[in-house]
């Protein structure tokens, strides 16, 4: 029997480790190596298996059969089918359709897509059982409806709450499936705790519905859709803490399914100057997403504030996965994460403190009622609030926006497209969240200042 390699070290414990850095630092305070996040969660200089009781064991996908997505708005049915066909002809393994009306067939839509080999994600901009029916019954397709999602996004039903629920339950019974858009937090500025604790809920408010009529079933699958950002790690224990906490969630209706996880790179950190940076920013985030398991991964193009989006944008973006996938070995080792001792505890933690505002949201009669009640838009737009006076006070650090800045005199000239949010007023019945970008008070200022120095 061979021998173990580490038997012939002696264990050290963390105290031990402690005691030595503090006599490496020669009188400095140890202290000053820690740092708070926004999540309240105090990262420190080296972490031990002694920081851990118990192991989260959150990840039970396998990092290898992680899929390369790419998105298609459908404007043109024939053009939305020959991208499509194009797309995985180079490599892509999963389409994801944005559905604006009923209008689009389809049949014609997916026509000479094999369905066998590439998975299909709809997702629909209304509401319809009608059109819902019209879509193949097969494990590769994926339905996206959230009428919760609407709401918080837009401030308004498809139609009424009764009516939008009623026609959800009716949608599931054909689908038995229950779709959660938490993407939407993290780009409108809620921090990691937030979104774990605001998707769970927001799922538990369609389980609650389901489970109240007897509708319930024990093979329910559920989707979330997450938006990840540069915080490498944290952003990998995220994707790990969700799977944690629909565990136990699942467990308390008796569901035996785990969740399905679809990511992308947050919008919330990408600058409209210096746009090959946001290059490199959907690189890590795409590494987190698939590191922290996400079923399928779809990039966004580098310049996709400031550009339309073309063949050669959509190009670039796809073949960020595919080197990932292919040249980088992203799909070479099952949950590679799995024994790290700081992204275990991170995991912890976040999946801690998010159960915490979880049990509160349900306290106070559910994630519906704070969004009625300006709640949860309120505590998102403190924590945007947040990030964006640590931008400006340069606690934080955006290359091109506070650091290393684009020269002044090139501003507008990569810019096709107005890169600020501008929201027209309009009545709603309840606030909705706002998707924004940390860096576009800055951006504004030097967009502003360039075009009126040269007048």
């Amino acid at each position: 029997m061979s021998k173990n390699l580490f038997d012939d070290f002696n264990s050290v414990s963390a105290k031990q480790w402690k005691q030595n850095i503090q006599f490496e630092l020669q009188g400095e305070d140890y202290n000053k190596l820690l740092w708070q996040t926004n999540d309240d969660i105090l990262v420190k200089p080296f972490y031990h298996a002694d920081d851990l009781k118990t192991t989260s064991n959150t990840v039970s996908t396998k990092a290898t059969q992680w899929k390369v997505g790419q998105t298609i708005y459908v404007a043109n049915i024939e053009k939305s089918n020959k991208n499509a066909r194009f797309a995985i002809k180079n490599g892509v393994e999963s389409i994801a359709f944005i559905i604006p009306s009923e209008d689009v067939l389809i049949n014609d839509l997916l026509e000479d897509i094999d369905l066998e080999t590439t998975e299909i994600h709809f997702k629909l901009l209304f509401q319809s059982e009608a059109f819902v029916k019209k879509i193949p019954k097969k494990t590769t397709i994926f339905i996206h409806i959230d009428v919760i999602g609407n709401v918080a996004k837009t401030g308004t039903w498809f139609k009424n709450l009764k009516q939008d629920l009623n026609s959800f339950k009716d949608i599931y019974k054909y689908t038995n499936t229950i779709s959660v858009d938490a993407a939407l937090y993290q780009n409108a500025g809620a921090n990691n705790v937030q979104q774990l604790a605001y998707a769970l809920a927001h799922a538990n408010e369609y389980l609650h519905c389901l489970h109240q009529d007897g509708m319930l079933l024990p093979n329910t699958k559920v989707q979330f859709k997450f938006a990840i950002g540069s915080n490498y790690f944290f952003e990998i224990a995220k994707l790990r803490a969700i799977r944690l906490l629909w565990k136990s969630l699942a467990n308390e209706y008796k569901i035996s399914v785990d969740c399905h996880i679809v990511a992308l790179p947050t919008l919330s950190n990408k600058t409209i100057y210096e746009n090959y940076n946001n290059l490199l920013r959907t690189t890590t985030e795409c590494m987190s997403s698939i590191l922290g398991g996400a079923n399928t991964v779809f990039n966004i193009p580098y310049n996709n504030v400031t550009k339309k989006n073309n063949a050669e944008n959509e190009r670039l973006a796809r073949n960020q996965l595919l080197i990932l996938k292919h040249e980088s070995y992203f799909n070479m080792v099952n949950n590679p994460a799995d024994g790290s001792y700081y992204i275990e505890s991170i995991t912890n933690q976040l999946a801690q403190k998010a159960l915490i505002i979880f049990k509160e949201i349900e306290k106070k009669e559910g994630f519906l009622r704070l969004l009625k009640e300006d709640t949860i838009q309120r505590k998102i737009r403190e924590s945007f609030n947040k990030s964006v006076k640590q931008l400006e006070q340069n606690e934080t650090i955006l290359v091109g926006v506070n650091a290393h800045q684009y020269p002044i005199e090139n501003i507008g000239k990569t810019i096709n497209k107005y890169p600020f949010v501008s929201l027209k007023p309009r009545l709603t019945l309840i606030e909705s969240i706002v998707e924004k970008r940390v860096s576009e008070n800055l951006e504004r200022k030097r967009f502003y200042k360039k075009f009126k120095n040269e007048n």
